[in-house]
């Protein structure tokens, strides 16, 4: 492993700790009585008090025998005064002029005992009087600048980067941790909203051997003990609803479930459902209970019924409207496809620019119209319902028109949010339905749906009439907290392979530059060439050398010159 020449001078730091007996990583527990977000909230009760506090070192001003430092801990930041004389017992001041001023790094975590107080500018912070190295960091934070007129420079800000360091991110980018904390209060309000209704949470198998609920293109393996082909649930349905055969009124489970398909802003091959099974009710209590379990998130989450979502307001407040999809259909393209054939619906597809095959059936077809042509204009929470029979295998026909069945979707921000049925469950019927997915699999379709047997018998014992729905928490996240990206709500979302380290050899003032723009890219020229230190014939020959290799090139800005990593 080939190591930067800062990553260098920290593992020489790293030995010289241990030379004076200073063990970086203790093993002991190190106990704390206060967060700084406890302080800063209740500083009349700790003003002149003794505190513990641990967390990272995130900036230092050193002035003579006296700093100021920044301590990070999972609440907050705040400012700590280190004096010489206070936390060194010696005559030559170790623990202040050696640990403190030289061994120390940013992004390192320590632990301080000292005493809250105000400064004369007004600023709460604490006057160590111990400190204890915790855990040294081996790699350098990117530091993030802040200049007087609130520009930020040097800021973690690669989307790339961010997603495939998140601990870094969530180091520097303190906002971007709201955004996690928010997703956890909006499961705990769907929780609590069920709970007091006295729902059941259960869990279901991930691994199936039937891929069903859903109809998408699944992740396989092997199951080598048992010899058998196994599948990554895409969807929970059918074990849920197994569950409501043996004799549970309400269950529901969020779902981690998987689908081998393209990856976008808004889809990610592993996400997370929230999925609700309720006996002797309909889609019409669930459109009812959606609207009042989504107005209880929003007001839980954000303390209002209304967020912003890109440019437009939108409001959770109960009730929604309600329309049906062949409806939405006529509004938007003025085609009434209602009861259309295969090949006439093909035509009316062909008419407004959208491409099909002779794969696609009528489900599909109609699924393709709604998407591209409907689907965009329904900002505000709306139920879409009353979907054509061929696009529901799993739903029951409509109480007054055979050919439909009950079923909404709700959209928001133009994007689906929720899907839900009046359940089948006569057991004849759902053969009838699989098998005609099994058709459309024969013309290629690799999205259709297995028949699932076990799921048919179990019906054949008697599920009372119940009605599923099935929510996206992470498009839920998504529109609650305001991100246009799935990835800024996921912790880890997947990515592409990491590029392989330059192949090229560089010289060593390149390998210094190239590591100090990777700590920090993009970055001002004029800060970069600061950091470096070299001469200007040396700088211009060692920028000249990274863009020959096409490992950095030089954008000109109107915010002015910026080095970035290609």
């Amino acid at each position: 492993m080939q190591l930067s020449p800062l990553e260098i001078i920290r593992r020489e730091s790293l030995q010289k700790l241990r030379d004076l007996g200073i063990n970086p990583y203790p093993a002991e527990e190190f106990k704390t009585t206060a967060t700084i977000k406890d302080i800063i909230n209740n500083f009349d009760d700790f003003d002149g008090k003794e505190v513990v506090l641990a967390g990272r070192m995130m900036s230092r001003r050193i002035m003579g025998k006296a700093s100021f430092a920044e301590l990070k801990d999972a609440s907050g930041r705040m400012q700590i005064y280190i004096n010489r004389d206070e936390i060194s017992s010696d005559d030559e001041g170790t623990m202040y002029n050696t640990v403190f001023k030289k061994l120390l790094d940013m992004g390192d975590i320590i632990g301080i005992k000292g005493e809250v107080f105000k400064t004369k500018v007004g600023e709460e912070s604490v006057n160590v009087k111990e400190l204890t190295v915790l855990s040294k960091s081996l790699r350098p934070l990117p530091v993030v600048k802040t200049d007087a007129d609130g520009k930020v420079h040097d800021a973690f800000a690669d989307n790339e980067q961010r997603y495939r360091r998140r601990y870094v991110d969530l180091i520097v980018n303190d906002h971007v941790k709201e955004t996690f904390i928010k997703r956890t209060k909006i499961t705990n309000s769907m929780r609590e909203f069920f709970n007091t209704r006295g729902y059941l949470e259960v869990e279901t198998p991930i691994l199936q051997p039937i891929p069903g609920g859903a109809a998408a293109r699944p992740f396989m393996t092997h199951h080598n003990a048992l010899d058998m082909p196994l599948y990554l649930r895409i969807a929970n349905e059918l074990y849920l609803k197994r569950l409501i055969v043996g004799g549970f009124d309400a269950v529901y489970e969020f779902a981690k479930d998987f689908r081998n398909e393209g990856m976008d802003r808004t889809h990610n091959p592993e996400f997370t459902v929230m999925e609700l099974y309720v006996a002797y009710k309909d889609y019409n209590w669930m459109m009812s209970m959606t609207e009042e379990l989504l107005e209880k998130i929003c007001l839980d989450t954000n303390n209002t019924s209304e967020v912003m979502i890109g440019n437009n307001k939108v409001s959770f407040k109960a009730p929604y409207p309600r329309v049906p999809i062949l409806e939405a259909i006529k509004i938007h393209t003025g085609f009434d496809v209602a009861g259309m054939k295969e090949n006439e619906l093909r035509d009316v597809c062909k008419k407004v620019g959208i491409g099909v095959d002779e794969t696609m059936g009528i489900g599909k077809m109609i699924d393709e119209l709604f998407g591209e042509k409907c689907e965009h204009h329904y900002i505000q929470p709306t139920f879409i319902t009353d979907y054509p029979k061929e696009m529901s295998p799993l739903t029951k026909e409509h109480r007054t028109n055979p050919a439909l069945t009950e079923r909404f979707e709700l959209m928001v921000n133009g994007k689906e949010l929720a899907n839900a049925y009046s359940e089948l469950n006569d057991p004849i019927d759902q053969r009838e339905r699989f098998e005609d997915q099994l058709k459309l699999t024969e013309k290629g379709d690799d999205e259709a749906m297995f028949i699932d047997q076990d799921f048919i018998r179990a019906l054949e014992y008697g599920m009372p009439p119940t009605s599923g729905i099935g929510i996206g928490i992470d498009r839920l996240v998504m529109f609650m907290t305001n991100n246009a990206s799935i990835q800024e709500v996921l912790f880890f979302p997947q990515m592409k392979p990491e590029k392989k380290a330059p192949s090229v050899e560089l010289n060593e003032d390149e390998k210094v530059l190239f590591e100090l723009l990777k700590s920090n890219t993009p970055v001002l020229l004029n800060d970069l060439k600061g950091k470096s230190g070299f001469s200007n014939k040396k700088w211009d020959k060692t920028l000249k050398g990274l863009t020959k290799h096409n490992l950095a090139k030089v954008n000109n800005t109107e915010e002015g010159l910026f080095v970035e990593i290609v």
